[in-house]
């Protein structure tokens, strides 16, 4: 299993995990959920204390990743196979992302 920290304007929101048989599953942190001023991090996962499951990485975080020349030249460099989308995301998803959502390293 991998998994990371997802942050929300520099501000620990989730977890996000890989399983073994290659699903995803996203939980909120309860320090998030309870505070009422906190977003939903997407519209399709709203605040809850429930764990949102998926055979493929989220479209939230799916948006996140590379594309074309980019997806091929971080593949390589990083000897990533370009179908792990969730090491993709470990490797460009830290610091410079198109929105509120960045993570942080995995946590094992």
């Amino acid at each position: 299993m991998r998994s990371t920290t997802i942050l929300y304007k520099t501000e620990p929101a989730g977890i996000l995990s890989q399983l073994a048989n290659g699903s995803f599953h996203f939980r909120y942190l309860e320090t998030w959920l309870e505070d009422k001023k906190k977003p939903a991090i997407s519209l399709t996962m709203p605040k809850s204390k429930k764990e949102f499951k998926s055979p493929h990485l989220f479209p939230v975080f799916f948006h996140l990743l590379p594309e074309g020349a980019n997806k091929q030249a971080v593949c390589k460099f990083k000897k990533i196979d370009p179908a792990d989308h969730f090491g993709m995301l470990l490797h460009t998803a830290q610091f410079d992302t198109s929105g509120a959502i960045t993570i942080h390293q995995s946590l094992n």
